[in-house]
């Protein structure tokens, strides 16, 4: 990824780039490999910053923690102030918030800049969302915003806020990520068993959603992976794939974070845990024998099934991005970052993995009302959760029924149901903890803050006002 944004900057006019990594074999096969890139090959941090005007710009794409303090710690010799070092890559935000008090008491601008797109993205134009100080983004807007995608004539990046706001957006861009993943990963694994279509079958679907209001990157790319047939095998790709995902962390900081804020983005762990299951042979092997539902679904209407699984799918995504700006709107409160939420959805729209058709709609909800509650509660999105809440349902309870794992549909349509229940448990549970530990709890009926004298005789309970 870091040699293909290099490439990018590259092309564009008037930037000249010099290049630095710890094997100089690698440089030297990116220089010969890319004449036209006219890259200025470097062998040592003084020699990199001989070689850049000032004030420079570095930016960095290294692997995240120590190796990243240690690039850092190198340029900080070399750089002035007024230079600029930006980590492209996806570092912690608290570790970036850390780094730019550091670094700023050298005069030297340290932006942490989170980067979408994957490796293509990176050449061809990236969603990029960097923080930094209002200085660095004076220097560093125009250069970014030669190199990023451009969506509806709009360049996909933004001054996110300073310090870790840039990689606090993209923590969360890819906790969103996660959780579109699982949901369409679901969404197929329930067309599959429940119609028994193949998986090229199934890739026609998503292509014919492709075309309405689900358009994507991951539901396009969804397609062309089940159309993929095993060359050795000539099986479906997708059945020769262990059933074993992957993750490097961004998702759990996400919940991680969340948890930390108190906001709920049940959608999203749900979408971690899965992949931490999928990961577990052991256990899965152990508990292959224990009992299931006693027969498989069976879906009577093959289209109709699909389309209810549609909507579930759109309604689900929704709760995803929900609970994101979420935690997006709850970490600027706590961090002190001024984000402007609907810049946030318009820079997701082209270069990054999440880009989709309705992040206009995201923009637009958020224009007409900035201090909205709760997406979801936007009149646009209302209708469509109110168009599939029925369908929603049915796959829920059926994938229940049939014994069929859909943890983010079901996780999402709880969430639903709880935001907009009139009352919940948790005065039961406020009772318990008062019980047990006095944490006391507050009333429905009047002002104040209130213990009950707990005895084993629950007719002689008295409250006690502590407020």
């Amino acid at each position: 990824m870091g040699s293909n944004l290099a490439r990018n900057l590259a092309s564009r006019e008037g930037n000249t780039v010099a290049i630095l990594n710890r094997s100089h074999e690698k440089t030297d096969a990116l220089v010969a490999e890319h004449p036209e890139a006219e890259f200025v090959a470097t062998r040592g941090y003084e020699e990199f910053a001989a070689a850049l005007q000032t004030p420079r710009t570095a930016i960095i794409m290294v692997k995240a923690g120590g190796p990243t303090d240690a690039v850092i710690d190198e340029l900080v010799k070399v750089f002035e102030p007024g230079d600029i070092i930006v980590d492209g890559g996806n570092a912690l935000f608290t570790d970036t918030i850390r780094r730019e008090k550091a670094v700023r008491e050298t005069g030297i601008n340290f932006v942490g800049a989170g980067i979408s797109g994957g490796e293509e993205g990176a050449l061809t134009g990236p969603s990029i969302m960097p923080g930094g100080s209002d200085e660095s983004w004076v220097t560093l807007g125009p250069i970014l915003t030669s190199i990023a995608a451009v969506a509806e004539g709009e360049p996909c990046v933004t001054h996110v806020g300073h310090d870790g706001a840039g990689h606090f957006v993209k923590m969360i861009h890819n906790g969103i990520e996660y959780a579109d993943m699982q949901l369409i990963a679901e969404a197929y694994d329930l067309i599959r068993r429940g119609t028994g279509k193949s998986p090229a079958e199934i890739a026609d679907i998503f292509a014919e959603w492709n075309r309405g209001e689900l358009e994507s990157y991951l539901i396009e790319i969804t397609a062309e992976v089940l159309r993929q047939v095993d060359a050795e095998t000539g099986q479906p790709l997708v059945d020769v794939i262990l059933d074993q995902a992957g993750a490097k962390g961004t998702g759990a900081w996400t919940v991680k974070s969340a948890l930390d804020l108190g906001i709920p983005v049940s959608g999203i762990a749900e979408a971690v845990f899965a992949r931490s299951l999928s990961s577990k042979p052991a256990q899965r092997a152990a508990a292959a024998d224990l009992p299931g539902p006693s027969a498989a679904w069976q879906v009577q209407d093959a289209d109709a099934f699909v389309e209810d699984v549609r909507l579930a799918l759109y309604a689900s995504k929704i709760i995803a991005y929900s609970q994101g700006f979420d935690e997006i709107i709850a970490g600027a409160e706590e961090y002190g970052w001024d984000i402007q939420k609907g810049e946030i959805a318009k820079i997701w729209r082209g270069g990054c993995i999440i880009r989709a058709r309705f992040l206009n709609r995201i923009t637009d909800a958020y224009a007409e009302n900035p201090e909205l509650v709760a997406l979801l509660t936007a009149p646009f999105f209302r209708e469509v959760l109110v168009e599939g809440q029925e369908a929603w349902r049915r796959v829920v309870a059926g994938a229940a029924a049939s014994g069929i794992p859909a943890p983010a549909f079901s996780s999402s349509l709880s969430y639903y149901d709880g935001l907009r229940a009139d009352r919940l448990p948790a005065a039961l549970v406020q009772g318990q903890r008062d019980f047990f530990g006095a944490h006391t709890y507050k009333r429905v009926d009047r002002d104040g803050t209130f213990h009950t004298l707990w005895s084993g005789d629950r007719s002689e309970i008295s409250a006690v006002d502590t407020h």
